[in-house]
């Protein structure tokens, strides 16, 4: 009962009413006791979720870090900087490696284009090799250490942030070397190490051409060369890298582009040459076989001829193939002349080998006799501009990416700064223009009057 239906005809009625309507209020009301328990329970529950989403949300924030990944075969915008998610965690005999710096090869620029057959097929991270500080441990990982700085081998995968491998694929950082040298010195010290001294059994007294000799390889191979006495060296090079590949210890440059340097090495060494070091491949190839001496060494280890653009060009494969060296095993035996092959990719069976020459190649560089030369940096969103730079042979020396966002604040502060300038330099014209203005008025109404 409602006290706009009770009658209002004495005060007796109304004090009944009054006794009654508690009764009456709670026989009316017990049915909407249920539909009036929810609207609380509801709110509560839609406050809910805000309030343990805000408790949670520390608990449950995504750890992310930054990947490079080629997306497809072809150019250079090919390979895309990518957001991973997830924290990965090492296990047993693994490690956990924040990384500072990753080695760019000519490996990943064939990868890009289809032409490195050990690259898995996309989409895939490249990566050989890196440097970093372990953050995680795995079980059974006794030689690591949480805080160890280390640099890191790997078939693939290691152009990002953080990596997981295994404990015995890094290997800790000599003192005093840095992150770059620690990225730019595996791959290309190995390969020159393996094919100088496993296959090409360098000696006192011979001479070795090194193609390409402002790279990578070229620079390491130079310098492992002068680890052993008497040792000329030759080195095909533009005429501008001249200079800085002679201080690194090549003693007969040669200008590829503008000379034939078969003609120049034979005006010096007419006999030929005892070791070369062949990254080119093709009609290179049968050059670089003419030119060995009687019980010579020629290592084939690449085939650069075939890297002509941004992407695959059909032609220039083609012609390779065709002008590919060839020759039969009768030939080479009275030729008295040796032919090797070399493809640190497909040592992957042969991990303690490799790694009996890095830990050489380590202690070399404890002893001051080798050092990475660094040619440029690049952070991960500059990837595209780092190999065009390796491939149209712009480096001398190592190219070497950085996971780290690229700072943008002291570009924008000077940015900052040219602009106040300007306008304060504004500020003055105007200034000036206007103390001139009254001048000129006054000067007019003179010549006015008078």
């Amino acid at each position: 009962m409602s006290g706009e239906d009770a009658p209002a005809q004495n005060q007796q009625q109304a004090e009944e009413k009054v006794q009654q309507e508690p009764k009456d209020q709670s026989a009316e009301e017990s049915p909407s006791e249920p539909q009036q328990e929810p609207q609380p329970a509801a709110t509560e529950t839609a406050d809910a979720p805000p309030a343990a989403t805000d408790d949670k949300a520390p608990e449950e924030e995504v750890f992310t870090y930054r990947s490079l990944v080629l997306t497809g075969y072809g150019g250079y915008d090919k390979v895309k900087l990518q957001i991973k998610k997830g924290l990965p965690s090492p296990k047993s005999g693994e490690v956990m490696v924040r990384v500072k710096a990753c080695g760019l090869n000519f490996a990943e620029l064939l990868g890009r284009q289809g032409l490195y057959e050990r690259l898995p097929s996309p989409p895939v991270t490249p990566g050989m090799e890196c440097s970093g500080v372990i953050e995680a441990v795995g079980e059974e990982v006794t030689d690591r250490k949480v805080g160890d700085s280390v640099l890191v081998l790997g078939r693939c995968g290691l152009w990002q942030e953080v990596v997981v491998v295994q404990a015995d694929h890094t290997f800790p950082m000599p003192e005093g070397m840095s992150y770059e040298e620690a990225a730019a010195l595996p791959i290309n010290y190995i390969t020159a190490y393996m094919m100088l001294f496993e296959l090409g059994n360098l000696r006192p007294n011979q001479s070795v051409l090194v193609h390409m000799a402002a790279g990578g390889v070229g620079i390491a191979a130079t310098q492992l060369c002068h680890t052993v006495t008497d040792v000329t060296v030759f080195g095909t090079a533009s005429a501008s890298k001249h200079e800085v590949i002679s201080q690194g210890g090549v003693n007969h440059p040669i200008d590829y582009r503008t000379r034939d340097y078969v003609e120049e090495i034979r005006k010096i060494s007419p006999k030929g040459l005892d070791i070369i070091l062949d990254p080119l491949g093709g009609s290179d190839t049968q050059k670089a076989f003419n030119l060995l001496k009687p019980m010579g060494t020629l290592i084939v280890y690449g085939a650069a001829n075939r890297l002509t653009g941004q992407k695959k060009n059909l032609l220039a494969l083609a012609k390779s193939w065709y002008n590919q060296f060839s020759i039969n095993a009768v030939s080479l035996m009275h030729a008295n002349k040796a032919i090797c092959g070399f493809h640190l990719g497909y040592l992957d069976d042969e991990f303690p080998l490799i790694a009996r020459v890095l830990n050489t190649l380590l202690e070399l560089y404890t002893q001051g006799k080798i050092k990475p030369r660094i040619d440029s940096t690049y952070h991960f969103e500059q990837v595209g501009d780092a190999m065009r730079r390796m491939q149209e042979r712009n480096n001398i020396g190592k190219v070497i990416l950085f996971p780290e966002p690229k700072k943008e604040e002291p570009k924008a502060e000077e940015d900052q700064k040219e602009s106040t300038k300007e306008n304060k330099n504004e500020e003055t014209k105007n200034a000036i223009q206007t103390e001139e203005e009254p001048k000129k008025e006054g000067e007019e109404t003179k010549q006015e009057q008078s």
